[in-house]
């Protein structure tokens, strides 16, 4: 039996605490007329009794010492990002990893892995409102804001809430195979299976400062979105050169002008799909693509999967209400992968 050890200190969240318990922590499902061998003996693991969420009080199973001895680490969100996580738990933690544990992250716990040194090197996720406090602390970790998890072996994190769900069905799909990660999501009523490399589905911020340099300039921009702009045409409009233009664009939007109206488009595109039956060419000429054949790739390459599946998940007429951003929080739900999918994260 594989031993998963849930990481526990003052301040972790509950809903993934919760989560964790629940996926890896039911009784093995049956499979195949056969029921699964080996699966999980889940321990919750805490210097003592902890307070969950700053409401909820817990006594862990055991000690954070029994960390070292389990196969996999679970540290779920971490909720005050703004202090160090405990030393007794950062240190339980790296003792897990060097002890040969795949450790992974939930949410905001990836902090605690980043201060047990585990994430240096690598590159890592969080919760997308939290990439670049976890950037600025830990600048020895590739943080990347737009992806729902990344496995890098023996070390994983993945971003906020539902993408929790992702990685841990990711990972029970390594560890048993597709089929029975899939009859875990439907018991569950989740989708089976979304790539780690798929977008986190929000859309990439405006700086509300008024009065920064680009602020009249993003808006004009957002509203040519079918025309076919470039950075000239930028610079232009903000009356000055380009090479001016593109470091106030890097210091103010965090990229480059013509990678922050790629984005732009492709976020017009997921609302388009979402909200018309316009065709993928009408969408691509909206959006100032041109073609159908640039918007695929485009939007496979940002968003994670072609305009048209993303239309199949989002673009239904739902008689319970359902909005689109609500259906754009749970992302899209591409077909089950047929074995272990390693491949984007």
């Amino acid at each position: 039996m594989s031993t998963v050890a849930i990481a526990v200190a003052d301040g972790i969240l509950h809903f993934e605490l919760a989560l964790a318990h629940e996926v890896f922590g039911s009784p093995a499902p049956a499979v195949a007329s056969a029921s699964v061998e080996h699966w999980y003996d889940v321990v919750v693991c805490g210097a003592g009794p902890v307070r969950v969420d700053g409401r909820f009080l817990l006594e862990p199973d055991g000690g954070l010492d029994r960390l070292a001895g389990a196969d996999t680490v679970i540290v779920p969100g971490w909720a005050d990002v703004d202090t160090d996580p405990p030393a007794d738990l950062v240190d339980a933690v790296r003792a897990a990893h060097e002890a040969g544990a795949r450790v992974a992250s939930l949410c905001t716990g990836a902090f605690v892995l980043a201060a047990a040194g585990l994430l240096d090197g690598r590159r890592a996720t969080t919760h997308w409102a939290h990439t670049d406090a976890l950037a600025e602390r830990y600048p020895e970790v590739e943080v990347d804001p737009d992806v729902l998890y990344v496995d890098n072996g023996s070390v994983l994190t993945s971003a906020g809430k539902a993408a929790a769900m992702d990685l841990s069905l990711h990972m029970i799909r390594l560890d048993h195979g597709s089929t029975v990660a899939n009859t875990i999501a439907r018991r569950l009523v989740v989708a089976p299976h979304r790539p780690g490399g798929q977008a986190q589905f929000v859309a990439t911020p405006v700086p509300e400062q008024p009065d920064h340099p680009l602020g009249e300039l993003l808006g004009w921009a957002a509203g040519r979105l079918d025309r076919p702009l470039t950075v000239e045409d930028l610079a232009r409009q903000a009356n000055m050169s380009s090479r001016h233009l593109g470091r106030h664009f890097k210091s103010v939007t965090g990229t480059t002008p013509l990678q922050w109206l790629l984005i732009q488009r492709i976020h017009r595109a997921q609302e388009l799909l979402e909200t018309t039956d316009d065709s993928v060419d009408a969408v691509a000429e909206a959006t100032g693509m041109g073609t159908a054949a640039t918007l695929r790739r485009h939007f496979n390459r940002t968003v994670g999967v072609p305009p048209d599946a993303y239309r199949r998940t989002f673009h239904r007429r739902r008689a319970d209400g359902e909005s689109a951003a609500d259906r754009r929080s749970r992302g899209p739900v591409p077909a089950p992968a047929t074995g272990p999918d390693r491949s984007r994260g």
